[in-house]
């Protein structure tokens, strides 16, 4: 039996395959830079949070969690509501970003497009991680 087909016996459709892997990236990707890139990171964490380093770090352990949680059936859903919570928590830099976009070199047009890619991947995370497929 192929990865493919075992996806399948497990009612995970092509759709919630895709958004599983696109999901397994993004936060695998994430939490990689999390430690390779932990003082950039550190400076979005809004001034007003204590030890932003120890924020990155252990939201970068959880990201890399949460994508390898997602890969077995037995975790994805648990690790789906902890990546759902990890992103949500995460809206405070965002927020502090937009309030502050001088002190980042990123335009201010992809800050505001964080927003609503924040809201997909919200939607993307509940629909591959929660759901399965009706025969």
């Amino acid at each position: 039996m192929n990865l493919h087909q075992a996806w399948r016996h497990r009612q995970i459709g092509n759709g919630q395959l895709a958004g599983l892997a696109f999901i397994f990236l993004w936060f695998f990707i994430g939490g990689i830079a999390h430690f390779a890139a932990t003082d950039t990171e550190a400076r979005i964490v809004p001034p007003w949070f204590p030890w932003p380093v120890a924020a990155v770090l252990a939201s970068g352990v959880f990201e890399l969690l949460g994508a390898f949680g997602i890969l077995f059936a037995s975790t994805r859903r648990l690790a789906g509501i902890g990546l759902f919570v990890l992103t949500v928590a995460v809206t405070p830099a965002h927020i502090y970003m937009l309030q502050q976009p001088e002190l980042f070199p990123v335009p201010l047009w992809a800050l505001w497009l964080r927003l609503p890619i924040q809201v997909a991947l919200l939607w993307l995370i509940w629909w591959s991680t929660w759901r399965t497929r009706r025969r």
